[in-house]
C-alpha cells in the first residue's frame, strides 16, 4: 500500500446514469436544464430485459440492482477497453435500502398464498450488496466488492473508498456510485408519515417555502482508474477525485447536529484530503433535500466553511428528486458532466431563498456558464451519516 504522500491520482474515464429525468447520461443532462417533473420521480420507459442475456435472470434481480447494471454498463462502454488485472479491480456501490421492492412483494406473497409461495430468491434479491455483486459478476471484478450503506450518504461514501483504494495501491480501477429504487407503496407510506416528503409534490431545495423533499429513484456508476494507467491506455479522462470526507453527527436518527456542525468538519476533512483550501472550491452540488432542518443547516455550514457569498451552489434534487442512498452518485454524475459542458443547472423549483439561511450563491432560474474548478459535492443522511468528496476538472 501506498503512503498518504505517495498517493496516486484518480481519474474519472465512465459515467453511466439512470434517473427520473433521463435515461443514459445526455438524457439526464438535458433534464437537469429542463423544469423538474410533474409526475412521481420513477424511472419510466425502462426496458431490464435489454440489460440480460437471458429474460430469466432479470426477473431474479431487483429493481436497484438492475438499473445499477444498466448504468455500469454505459459507464464501462464510455471508458473504454480498462484491461487492469481482475484481482486489482473493484466494485463499490452505495444504496440506502437495497431491494426493498423484492421484500415488499414477496410478504405480500406469504400473506396471501402462504410460505411455500415465497421465491427462493428473496435473499440474494433483496440484499443490499446485490448489485455489487452482479456487476463484480458480470465483468469478472474481483477485487474488492463492497457495499456502502449509509442512508443518503451511502453513493459517495462508496465512491470516496473507491478513490482512496485506487490512491493508496490497492487496486487500480473500480466501479462505483450508488442504486436506489424504494419507491413501493410501504416505503412511500414511511417517509410520507414522517412528513419527510413535499405534500405539494414539489422540491424547492433552500426555498423560503419549501416544506420536504420529493421521493425518487436513480443510479449512476462512475469508472475509476490510476492516473497514468488510464493515460497510457489513450483513455479520455473526465475528472479527478481529489479528496472526500466522512464523518458522523452523533445527533439524532434524522435530524442534522445543530448549526451543521457535523457537516462543516466533513467538509473540512474533504478538503485536507484534497490538499485544498476553501478558496480553491469553486462549485458545491449541495445535499438540498428542501426539508426545512436539513437545507438551514447546510446552508450555515457551507457559509462557516467557506463563508458568504461563498463558491457557486447549486442542488440538483430540484429537477432529480431524492434517491435516497443513489443522491451522491447522482449528483457526482451531474458534477463531472458540468464539468464538461462548462454549464451549472439551476436549481430548479426554488424562486426565492430563504431570506433567514446565509446569503449563499445559489444558481437561481437559468443554468450558469462557469470556468470549471475543484467541485464539493455533499450527501448527509438519516442516522448522521455526512460525505463529501471533491473532484476535479481533467
Amino acid at each position: 500500500m501506498k503512503s498518504v504522500t505517495e498517493a496516486r491520482r484518480v481519474a474519472v474515464t465512465g459515467v453511466g446514469v439512470l434517473a427520473a429525468c433521463g435515461i443514459g447520461r445526455d438524457a439526464f443532462w438535458a433534464g437537469l436544464l429542463a423544469p423538474q417533473p410533474t409526475v412521481e420521480r420513477r424511472i419510466l420507459d425502462f426496458e431490464p430485459e435489454q440489460y440480460f442475456p437471458n429474460p430469466k435472470e432479470a426477473k431474479r434481480t431487483d429493481r436497484f440492482a438492475q438499473i445499477a447494471l444498466a448504468a455500469a454498463e454505459e459507464a464501462l462502454a464510455q471508458a473504454g477497453a480498462i484491461g487492469a488485472d481482475p484481482s486489482r479491480s473493484g466494485v463499490l456501490l452505495g444504496t440506502g435500502v437495497g431491494g426493498l421492492e423484492t421484500l415488499e412483494t414477496q410478504i405480500v406473497a406469504r400473506h396471501e398464498k402462504g410460505e411455500r409461495r415465497v421465491s427462493p430468491f428473496l435473499v440474494p434479491m433483496m440484499m443490499s450488496n446485490a448489485a455489487a455483486a452482479a456487476l463484480s459478476m458480470r465483468y469478472g471484478w474481483q477485487g474488492p466488492c463492497e457495499t456502502t450503506v449509509t442512508a443518503c450518504s451511502a453513493a459517495t461514501h462508496a465512491i470516496g473508498n473507491a478513490a482512496r483504494l485506487i490512491a493508496y495501491g490497492r487496486c487500480d480501477a473500480a466501479l462505483t456510485g450508488g442504486s436506489e429504487a424504494a419507491m413501493t407503496i410501504t416505503g412511500m407510506a414511511g417517509f410520507r408519515n414522517m412528513t419527510a416528503l413535499s405534500s405539494s409534490g414539489v422540491s424547492r431545495p433552500f426555498d423560503a417555502e419549501r416544506d420536504g423533499f420529493v421521493m425518487s429513484e436513480g443510479a449512476a456508476v462512475l469508472v475509476l482508474e490510476e492516473w497514468s494507467a488510464a493515460e497510457a491506455r489513450g483513455a479520455t479522462i473526465l475528472a479527478e477525485v481529489l479528496g472526500s470526507g466522512s464523518t458522523a453527527d452523533a445527533h439524532h436518527i434524522t435530524a442534522p447536529s445543530p448549526g451543521g456542525s457535523g457537516a462543516i468538519t466533513c467538509m473540512e476533512q474533504a478538503l485536507a484530503d484534497a490538499g485544498l483550501s476553501p478558496a480553491d472550491i469553486v462549485h458545491i452540488n449541495a445535499h438540498g433535500t428542501s426539508t426545512p432542518l436539513n437545507d438551514a443547516a447546510e446552508a450555515e455550514a457551507i457559509a462557516k466553511v467557506f463563508g458568504t457569498p461563498g463558491p457557486i451552489v447549486t442542488s440538483t434534487k430540484g429537477v432529480t428528486g431524492h434517491a435516497l442512498g443513489a443522491a451522491g452518485a447522482l449528483e457526482a454524475a451531474a458534477v463531472v458532466l458540468s464539468m464538461q459542458h462548462s454549464l451549472i443547472p439551476p436549481t430548479d423549483g426554488t424562486k426565492v431563498l430563504d431570506a433567514a439561511l446565509p446569503a449563499i450563491d445559489l444558481v437561481l432560474n437559468e443554468p450558469r456558464p462557469w470556468m470549471p474548478g475543484p467541485s464539493l459535492s455533499n450527501s448527509f443522511g438519516f442516522g448522521g451519516h455526512n460525505g463529501c468528496i471533491i473532484l476535479g476538472p481533467a
